[in-house]
């Protein structure tokens, strides 16, 4: 903890962004591509996407009522989703993300295969 009892933020997130409460909740929302409540009213809306240690991403949320900012981590890819999408390459074929399914292609970010809108690496390559 730090002095102001809030907890550390990783390196990927802005220093001024707190955790959201109900990460499952705004994560379903997001894969959706619904609008998101916010804790202060209003809306979430997505700022950016960033690539964390370990396959993990983080979502950075801006509240459209008071300007807030959050963070949510996105967990890292399970070992089915990572199975699929190794299958896919072993067929020769650009896999998409398992978790925003079809159209949306992972993009190769240095030796990983990274979901653009949810920053988690699904394989390396």
């Amino acid at each position: 903890m730090t002095k102001n009892n809030r907890t550390p933020v990783p390196p990927e997130v802005p220093a001024d962004a707190l955790p959201v409460d109900n990460a499952k909740a705004v994560l379903k929302g997001y894969y959706a591509g619904s609008q998101i409540p916010s804790p202060q009213g209003g809306f979430l809306m997505p700022l950016g996407v960033r690539t964390g240690d370990g396959g993990k991403g983080h979502l950075i949320l801006e509240c459209s009522a008071s300007s807030l900012r959050y963070h949510v981590e996105i967990p890292k890819g399970t070992r089915v989703e990572r199975s699929k999408v190794r299958e896919v390459l072993d067929q020769g074929v650009e896999p998409d993300c398992p978790r925003h399914g079809r159209g949306q292609r992972l993009i190769r970010m240095g030796n990983d295969l990274v979901c653009q809108l949810c920053g988690v690496a699904f394989a390396r390559v």
